[in-house]
């Protein structure tokens, strides 16, 4: 792991930081890249913007960690504010939710439950695009309770699904399971600071494993027990290397979906789009952002130019 990338990721768990930083300006103008705003209302107007162009998006609302019942139980109601109004506009918008944010650091059955308030609130306020609450991966101690928790939902809940990190060692066999399944599976490379015991240290390495992880998701085993993917990753080459593999097997187009971050390869979202992939864009809004913003920043070099030309001009 490059020292800067390890840099961003130590920054992203600072306290010190979190509570400082974003009283800069150069900061809070660099983020204005990835983020459309703070509010719910901007996070539907940037889905509404994409929806014209041909593109889904995921909406989520940044915070992980709550502390407090009463703050989970916030966030539930806001999730389903937000299903209902992506209900009466029509779009064709997504969840994707922490089960952090939920309440699992306090009671795993409190988790469960809200998460399954929400995965209710989409099947009624689904739309013809949407209606999935996916779950999102964080930490390595959380991989066990996460995936054990989309189990227990996806038995009663058909439209929740799960997200797997390509640089952890153990994410193959996770992957068979969720595969026999038929499991809702969007494949990242990951974005914490983990040790290398537990995930692969070398860009190259994760780039090649996410390449096998697709193929797996991808597969005709996968494919005949229900199971989809989503594919999240910027990184062109891949995208070329996973397309032109798919069309070799056969499979259609229109099958294969690839996530991107709002703000990020916008061009390339309009060219999938166009050539008759499926893109979907995650769109993130929230006050909590600055420990989001340094994974941004540690995930790709571009993002770190981006920040070097906003503080450069002051």
């Amino acid at each position: 792991m490059s020292i800067l990338r390890t840099a961003f990721l130590k920054a992203s768990e600072s306290a010190w930081l979190r509570e400082r930083a974003p009283r800069h300006r150069f900061v809070r103008r660099s983020v204005a890249r990835f983020l459309p705003g703070e509010s719910a209302d901007d996070a539907l107007a940037a889905a509404r913007r994409l929806a014209d162009s041909g593109i889904s998006t995921l909406l989520s609302q940044l915070g992980e960690n709550i502390e407090h019942r009463s703050g989970a139980e916030a966030v539930v109601e806001q999730y389903r504010d937000v299903l209902a109004r992506i209900h009466a506009a029509g779009l064709p918008s997504d969840l994707s939710v922490k089960l952090t944010q939920l309440g699992l650091d306090l009671d795993p059955e409190f988790c469960f439950a809200n998460l399954a308030q929400l995965a209710e609130s989409a099947l009624a306020a689904s739309t013809p695009g949407g209606g999935t609450i996916w779950i999102d991966m964080e930490h390595s101690p959380y991989v066990d309770a996460t995936l054990e928790i989309y189990r227990r939902a996806r038995a009663k809940f058909p439209n929740v699904a799960v997200c797997v990190q390509a640089y952890l060692y153990r994410t193959e066999k996770d992957v068979e399971s969720l595969i026999a399944q038929g499991a809702n599976v969007r494949l990242v490379k990951g974005a914490y600071d983990e040790p290398s015991e537990i995930a692969l240290p070398k860009k190259s390495d994760v780039d090649e494993n996410y390449f096998r992880l697709a193929q797996m998701l991808l597969s005709a085993e996968a494919r005949k027990s229900g199971a989809r993917v989503a594919l999240a990753t910027h990184d062109r080459k891949l995208i070329a290397r996973i397309a032109d593999w798919a069309a070799a097997q056969g499979i259609p187009r229109d099958r294969l979906e690839f996530d991107m971050l709002y703000g990020i390869q916008r061009a390339e979202q309009l060219r999938l789009v166009r050539e008759g992939y499926r893109c979907r864009v995650l769109v993130s809004y929230g006050s909590y952002w600055f420990p989001w913003f340094m994974r941004r920043l540690a995930e790709r070099p571009a993002n770190v130019l981006f920040l070097a030309r906003n503080l450069w001009g002051g």
